[in-house]
């Protein structure tokens, strides 16, 4: 069985840079834990790739998304939320199949719930504003929140879309930019989200995909100059054999 035979023909062999999707020099096999079956490959990503979606993700900040307003960034998220929902099952299938969890676990629990995660954040986005404060004298006191910067979002295998919303909506609220590596387990519903993004015109640069083995390129994302904050939820101790 293909990725693509599991996703109606789409093809989810690439990784998700700059609003496009890109080869990568090697491959990585995705394997289905129910039937130890190869359900296909994603893209392995080298190093180059990590710096190609950084940048992408920086010039974002200070261009088409930087540029919007809070309210926009909003219905930007909503859009995310509905489409999702609209394509659940289709989620749900590409969960169970790389993850091994039941289909009924899948479709009615963590895929409406990533939904809602966004949907909740869409709501947030017009709502994180500064306060003025009150001081002694003829002087105005104020505080101004603004955007981290660019975000890396990487995810176990564990719950891949839910932990990717909770780490996605929230910072795509607050103005940023993301660069997501999700587990090597499990990287086909974090590419299905890279395709939503796609589909709402979320603008080029604000959210990439980039797959592989964290001992290939984990360290390298956390360490890169480029990222202003690490969302890591996972083991910190190094694979055994």
């Amino acid at each position: 069985m293909s990725v693509a035979a599991t996703t109606e023909g789409k093809l989810f062999g690439k990784l998700f840079i700059n609003g496009a999707w890109r080869d990568s020099a090697s491959r990585l096999d995705v394997i289905n834990p129910a039937t130890e079956d190869s359900l296909g490959s994603v893209g392995a990503a080298a190093t180059r790739d990590i710096d190609d979606a950084v940048a992408a993700a920086r010039a974002a900040l200070s261009g088409p998304w930087g540029a919007l307003s809070a309210r926009e960034r909003g219905r930007f998220i909503a859009k995310i939320s509905q489409r999702i929902l609209e394509r659940a099952d289709e989620f749900a299938r590409l969960e169970t199949l790389h993850n091994g969890k039941p289909i009924f676990e899948s479709r009615h629990i963590e895929i409406p719930a990533a939904a809602e995660c966004f949907e909740y954040y869409a709501g947030w986005a017009d709502k994180i504003h500064g306060e003025t404060i009150p001081v002694k004298g003829r002087y105005l006191a104020y505080t101004l929140r603004e955007p981290v910067g660019v975000v890396a979002a990487i995810v176990p295998w564990n719950f891949p879309l839910l932990l990717t919303a909770w780490k996605v909506g929230p910072a795509l609220a607050c103005g940023n930019t993301v660069v997501i590596k999700p587990a090597t387990q499990t990287p086909l519903t974090a590419l299905a989200l890279a395709e939503v993004a796609l589909e709402v015109g979320l603008p080029p640069g604000v959210l990439n995909v980039v797959t592989g083995r964290g001992s290939d390129i984990g360290e390298y994302l956390v360490t890169h100059p480029g990222i202003d904050k690490i969302a890591f939820t996972g083991d910190t101790r190094p694979a055994g054999p």
